[in-house]
Protein backbone atom coordinates (compact mmCIF):
# COMPACT_ATOMS: atom_id res chain seq x y z
CA UNK A 1 0.00 0.00 0.00
CA UNK A 2 1.37 3.34 -0.98
CA UNK A 3 1.61 6.32 1.32
CA UNK A 4 -1.08 8.10 -0.70
CA UNK A 5 -3.56 5.23 -0.16
CA UNK A 6 -2.78 5.16 3.58
CA UNK A 7 -3.48 8.84 3.79
CA UNK A 8 -6.86 8.43 2.09
CA UNK A 9 -7.93 5.57 4.36
CA UNK A 10 -6.83 7.28 7.58
CA UNK A 11 -9.63 8.92 9.66
CA UNK A 12 -9.96 12.60 9.13
CA UNK A 13 -9.22 14.56 12.32
CA UNK A 14 -8.40 18.23 12.69
CA UNK A 15 -4.75 18.86 13.35
CA UNK A 16 -5.54 21.56 15.88
CA UNK A 17 -8.27 20.97 18.49
CA UNK A 18 -9.15 24.65 18.32
CA UNK A 19 -10.38 24.22 14.76
CA UNK A 20 -12.98 21.65 15.78
CA UNK A 21 -16.52 22.86 15.38
CA UNK A 22 -18.07 23.83 18.69
CA UNK A 23 -21.63 22.97 19.54
CA UNK A 24 -23.89 26.01 19.90
CA UNK A 25 -24.69 26.93 23.48
CA UNK A 26 -28.21 26.45 24.75
CA UNK A 27 -30.14 29.52 25.81
CA UNK A 28 -29.65 28.84 29.53
CA UNK A 29 -25.90 28.34 29.12
CA UNK A 30 -25.67 31.46 26.98
CA UNK A 31 -27.46 33.52 29.64
CA UNK A 32 -25.22 32.09 32.35
CA UNK A 33 -22.12 32.83 30.26
CA UNK A 34 -23.22 36.45 29.97
CA UNK A 35 -23.98 36.69 33.68
CA UNK A 36 -20.56 35.39 34.63
CA UNK A 37 -18.99 38.32 32.81
CA UNK A 38 -21.08 40.95 34.61
CA UNK A 39 -19.46 42.30 37.79
CA UNK A 40 -22.72 43.93 38.90
CA UNK A 41 -24.40 40.53 38.98
CA UNK A 42 -21.78 39.10 41.31
CA UNK A 43 -21.84 42.19 43.50
CA UNK A 44 -25.63 42.12 43.76
CA UNK A 45 -25.82 38.36 44.30
CA UNK A 46 -23.07 38.40 46.93
CA UNK A 47 -24.58 41.29 48.86
CA UNK A 48 -28.07 39.78 48.69
CA UNK A 49 -26.79 36.39 49.90
CA UNK A 50 -24.95 38.05 52.78
CA UNK A 51 -28.07 40.00 53.74
CA UNK A 52 -30.20 36.84 53.73
CA UNK A 53 -27.63 34.99 55.85
CA UNK A 54 -27.41 37.97 58.16
CA UNK A 55 -31.18 38.05 58.58
CA UNK A 56 -31.20 34.33 59.44
CA UNK A 57 -28.09 33.99 61.58
CA UNK A 58 -27.80 37.54 62.98
CA UNK A 59 -30.56 37.29 65.60
CA UNK A 60 -29.36 33.85 66.77
CA UNK A 61 -25.96 35.18 67.87
CA UNK A 62 -27.35 38.27 69.60
CA UNK A 63 -28.44 38.30 73.25
CA UNK A 64 -31.28 40.82 72.90
CA UNK A 65 -34.73 40.05 71.50
CA UNK A 66 -37.24 42.28 69.73
CA UNK A 67 -39.39 42.91 72.81
CA UNK A 68 -36.57 42.96 75.38
CA UNK A 69 -36.01 46.24 77.21
CA UNK A 70 -32.92 47.60 78.91
CA UNK A 71 -34.14 50.04 81.56
CA UNK A 72 -30.58 51.22 82.27
CA UNK A 73 -29.80 52.17 78.66
CA UNK A 74 -32.90 53.85 77.26
CA UNK A 75 -32.33 56.10 74.24
CA UNK A 76 -28.63 55.28 74.10
CA UNK A 77 -26.49 55.30 70.97
CA UNK A 78 -24.58 52.34 69.51
CA UNK A 79 -22.38 50.54 72.05
CA UNK A 80 -20.81 47.11 72.45
CA UNK A 81 -23.87 46.14 74.50
CA UNK A 82 -26.38 47.45 71.94
CA UNK A 83 -24.81 47.49 68.47
CA UNK A 84 -27.40 49.78 66.87
CA UNK A 85 -28.39 51.58 70.07
CA UNK A 86 -31.76 51.58 71.84
CA UNK A 87 -35.00 53.53 71.51
CA UNK A 88 -36.76 55.64 74.13
CA UNK A 89 -38.16 52.63 75.98
CA UNK A 90 -34.94 50.61 75.94
CA UNK A 91 -35.65 48.24 73.04
CA UNK A 92 -32.63 47.12 71.03
CA UNK A 93 -32.55 48.61 67.50
CA UNK A 94 -30.33 45.85 66.10
CA UNK A 95 -32.78 43.15 67.16
CA UNK A 96 -35.69 45.13 65.75
CA UNK A 97 -33.83 45.81 62.49
CA UNK A 98 -33.12 42.10 62.05
CA UNK A 99 -36.77 41.26 62.70
CA UNK A 100 -37.91 43.99 60.30
CA UNK A 101 -35.47 42.77 57.65
CA UNK A 102 -36.83 39.24 57.95
CA UNK A 103 -40.41 40.47 57.62
CA UNK A 104 -39.66 42.71 54.63
CA UNK A 105 -37.73 39.93 52.88
CA UNK A 106 -40.51 37.39 53.35
CA UNK A 107 -43.22 39.80 52.23
CA UNK A 108 -41.18 40.91 49.20
CA UNK A 109 -40.33 37.37 48.10
CA UNK A 110 -43.85 36.01 48.53
CA UNK A 111 -45.60 39.01 46.97
CA UNK A 112 -43.12 39.40 44.09
CA UNK A 113 -43.10 35.73 43.12
CA UNK A 114 -46.86 35.44 43.70
CA UNK A 115 -47.60 38.37 41.39
CA UNK A 116 -45.40 36.82 38.68
CA UNK A 117 -47.25 33.49 38.96
CA UNK A 118 -50.61 35.25 38.63
CA UNK A 119 -49.34 37.19 35.61
CA UNK A 120 -48.05 33.99 33.98
CA UNK A 121 -51.31 32.10 34.45
CA UNK A 122 -53.71 34.90 33.51
CA UNK A 123 -51.64 36.31 30.65
CA UNK A 124 -50.90 32.96 29.01
CA UNK A 125 -54.49 31.79 29.38
CA UNK A 126 -55.89 34.95 27.81
CA UNK A 127 -53.40 34.95 24.94
CA UNK A 128 -53.87 31.26 24.17
CA UNK A 129 -57.68 31.10 24.35
CA UNK A 130 -58.27 34.32 22.41
CA UNK A 131 -61.75 35.40 21.40
CA UNK A 132 -64.23 36.43 24.09
CA UNK A 133 -62.11 35.06 26.94
CA UNK A 134 -59.20 37.22 25.82
CA UNK A 135 -61.45 40.28 25.56
CA UNK A 136 -62.92 39.80 29.04
CA UNK A 137 -59.55 39.17 30.68
CA UNK A 138 -58.01 42.08 28.79
CA UNK A 139 -60.81 44.41 29.93
CA UNK A 140 -60.29 43.30 33.53
CA UNK A 141 -56.54 43.89 33.31
CA UNK A 142 -57.08 47.39 31.90
CA UNK A 143 -59.57 48.14 34.67
CA UNK A 144 -57.05 47.20 37.36
CA UNK A 145 -54.34 49.22 35.62
CA UNK A 146 -56.50 52.34 35.73
CA UNK A 147 -57.19 51.99 39.46
CA UNK A 148 -54.25 53.28 41.58
CA UNK A 149 -53.16 50.20 43.50
CA UNK A 150 -51.51 52.13 46.34
CA UNK A 151 -54.75 53.87 47.29
CA UNK A 152 -56.67 50.62 47.00
CA UNK A 153 -54.23 49.04 49.44
CA UNK A 154 -54.71 52.01 51.76
CA UNK A 155 -58.49 51.53 51.61
CA UNK A 156 -58.08 47.81 52.28
CA UNK A 157 -55.72 48.36 55.20
CA UNK A 158 -58.53 48.14 57.84
CA UNK A 159 -59.11 44.56 56.67
CA UNK A 160 -55.48 43.66 57.27
CA UNK A 161 -55.18 45.18 60.74
CA UNK A 162 -57.13 42.38 62.34
CA UNK A 163 -55.21 39.77 60.34
CA UNK A 164 -51.53 38.88 60.11
CA UNK A 165 -48.99 40.36 57.72
CA UNK A 166 -49.86 37.52 55.32
CA UNK A 167 -53.01 39.43 54.39
CA UNK A 168 -50.86 42.39 53.35
CA UNK A 169 -48.69 40.04 51.28
CA UNK A 170 -51.78 38.66 49.57
CA UNK A 171 -53.09 42.11 48.61
CA UNK A 172 -49.66 43.23 47.37
CA UNK A 173 -49.54 40.25 45.02
CA UNK A 174 -53.13 40.76 43.86
CA UNK A 175 -52.49 44.34 42.71
CA UNK A 176 -49.01 43.89 41.17
CA UNK A 177 -49.40 41.45 38.28
CA UNK A 178 -51.25 43.38 35.57
CA UNK A 179 -48.39 44.87 33.52
CA UNK A 180 -46.54 41.57 33.26
CA UNK A 181 -49.78 39.80 32.40
CA UNK A 182 -50.12 42.11 29.39
CA UNK A 183 -46.61 41.20 28.24
CA UNK A 184 -47.22 37.46 28.64
CA UNK A 185 -50.57 37.83 26.88
CA UNK A 186 -48.99 39.45 23.84
CA UNK A 187 -46.18 36.91 23.72
CA UNK A 188 -48.64 34.02 23.95
CA UNK A 189 -50.65 35.41 21.02
CA UNK A 190 -47.60 35.03 18.79
CA UNK A 191 -46.70 31.61 20.20
CA UNK A 192 -50.11 29.99 19.79
CA UNK A 193 -49.73 29.95 15.99
CA UNK A 194 -46.30 28.31 16.04
CA UNK A 195 -46.00 24.83 14.60
CA UNK A 196 -45.07 23.12 17.87
CA UNK A 197 -48.11 24.57 19.64
CA UNK A 198 -50.41 23.63 16.78
CA UNK A 199 -49.01 20.09 16.74
CA UNK A 200 -49.64 19.72 20.46
CA UNK A 201 -53.19 21.01 20.03
CA UNK A 202 -53.93 18.62 17.14
CA UNK A 203 -52.61 15.73 19.23
CA UNK A 204 -55.30 16.45 21.80
CA UNK A 205 -53.02 17.77 24.52
CA UNK A 206 -55.03 19.68 27.17
CA UNK A 207 -54.66 23.42 27.49
CA UNK A 208 -52.87 23.33 30.83
CA UNK A 209 -50.16 21.04 29.43
CA UNK A 210 -49.72 23.13 26.31
CA UNK A 211 -49.27 26.24 28.42
CA UNK A 212 -46.97 24.50 30.87
CA UNK A 213 -44.77 22.69 28.34
CA UNK A 214 -44.74 24.94 25.26
CA UNK A 215 -45.86 28.48 26.10
CA UNK A 216 -44.56 29.38 29.55
CA UNK A 217 -41.03 27.99 28.97
CA UNK A 218 -40.71 30.40 26.03
CA UNK A 219 -41.55 33.41 28.23
CA UNK A 220 -39.67 32.14 31.30
CA UNK A 221 -36.89 34.70 30.83
CA UNK A 222 -39.38 37.57 31.06
CA UNK A 223 -40.97 36.00 34.13
CA UNK A 224 -37.60 35.68 35.88
CA UNK A 225 -36.86 39.36 35.32
CA UNK A 226 -40.35 40.32 36.48
CA UNK A 227 -40.06 38.23 39.64
CA UNK A 228 -36.73 39.82 40.52
CA UNK A 229 -37.91 43.38 39.97
CA UNK A 230 -41.27 42.51 41.57
CA UNK A 231 -39.49 41.69 44.81
CA UNK A 232 -38.03 45.20 44.84
CA UNK A 233 -41.43 46.75 44.11
CA UNK A 234 -43.13 44.67 46.81
CA UNK A 235 -40.55 45.60 49.45
CA UNK A 236 -40.89 49.27 48.55
CA UNK A 237 -44.69 49.06 48.62
CA UNK A 238 -44.71 47.29 51.99
CA UNK A 239 -42.22 49.79 53.42
CA UNK A 240 -44.28 52.75 52.20
CA UNK A 241 -47.55 51.34 53.53
CA UNK A 242 -45.99 50.44 56.88
CA UNK A 243 -44.34 53.86 57.11
CA UNK A 244 -47.72 55.58 56.84
CA UNK A 245 -49.39 53.12 59.19
CA UNK A 246 -51.32 51.10 56.59
CA UNK A 247 -49.06 48.05 56.37
CA UNK A 248 -47.49 45.89 59.06
CA UNK A 249 -49.06 46.61 62.41
CA UNK A 250 -47.55 46.34 65.86
CA UNK A 251 -46.47 44.17 67.62
CA UNK A 252 -45.03 43.02 64.26
CA UNK A 253 -42.01 44.95 63.03
CA UNK A 254 -40.85 45.78 59.51
CA UNK A 255 -38.32 48.20 58.09
CA UNK A 256 -41.18 50.56 57.28
CA UNK A 257 -42.41 50.72 60.89
CA UNK A 258 -38.84 51.28 62.13
CA UNK A 259 -38.38 54.15 59.68
CA UNK A 260 -41.67 55.65 60.83
CA UNK A 261 -40.65 55.41 64.48
CA UNK A 262 -37.22 56.90 63.81
CA UNK A 263 -38.27 59.80 61.58
CA UNK A 264 -39.27 62.08 64.45
CA UNK A 265 -35.89 61.54 66.15
CA UNK A 266 -33.75 61.54 62.99
CA UNK A 267 -31.84 64.64 64.17
CA UNK A 268 -31.66 64.02 67.91
CA UNK A 269 -31.17 60.21 67.87
CA UNK A 270 -30.13 59.45 64.26
CA UNK A 271 -29.36 55.76 64.93
CA UNK A 272 -33.09 55.10 65.17
CA UNK A 273 -33.47 56.05 61.50
CA UNK A 274 -30.05 55.59 59.90
CA UNK A 275 -29.54 51.87 60.52
CA UNK A 276 -32.95 50.65 59.24
CA UNK A 277 -32.69 53.03 56.27
CA UNK A 278 -29.18 51.81 55.41
CA UNK A 279 -30.27 48.16 55.54
CA UNK A 280 -33.24 48.91 53.28
CA UNK A 281 -31.15 50.83 50.74
CA UNK A 282 -28.48 48.11 50.55
CA UNK A 283 -31.14 45.40 50.15
CA UNK A 284 -32.96 47.18 47.34
CA UNK A 285 -29.69 48.09 45.63
CA UNK A 286 -28.49 44.46 45.65
CA UNK A 287 -31.73 43.07 44.21
CA UNK A 288 -31.83 45.84 41.59
CA UNK A 289 -28.31 44.93 40.44
CA UNK A 290 -29.37 41.29 40.04
CA UNK A 291 -32.48 42.26 38.08
CA UNK A 292 -30.56 44.66 35.85
CA UNK A 293 -27.93 42.02 35.10
CA UNK A 294 -30.57 39.39 34.34
CA UNK A 295 -32.31 41.76 31.95
CA UNK A 296 -29.11 42.47 30.02
CA UNK A 297 -28.08 38.80 29.99
CA UNK A 298 -31.43 37.59 28.68
CA UNK A 299 -31.89 40.48 26.24
CA UNK A 300 -28.49 42.00 25.33
CA UNK A 301 -30.17 44.73 23.27
CA UNK A 302 -31.95 46.13 26.36
CA UNK A 303 -28.94 48.17 27.40
CA UNK A 304 -27.92 49.47 24.00
CA UNK A 305 -29.71 52.79 24.27
CA UNK A 306 -29.11 53.38 27.93
CA UNK A 307 -26.83 56.15 28.97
Amino acid sequence: MTMQQEALEAPLEPRDPVTRERKPLSRNRLVWARLRGMPRFWVGASVFALIVLWAIIGPLAYPWGVTDRDALNMGMGPTLRHWFGTNAIGQDIYAQTMSGLQKSLIIGLLAGVGATLIAAIVGSLAGYLGGRADSVIGWFIHLLLVIPSFFILVLLSPLTRGLSWLALTFFLAIFSWMIMAQVVRNQTRSLRNRDFVRAARYMGMPTRKILGRHVLPNVASLLIIDATLGIVASIMAETSLSYFGFGVQKPDVSLGTLLADGTAAALTRPWLFVFPAAVLIILLFAISLIGDALRDAIDPTSGVNRG
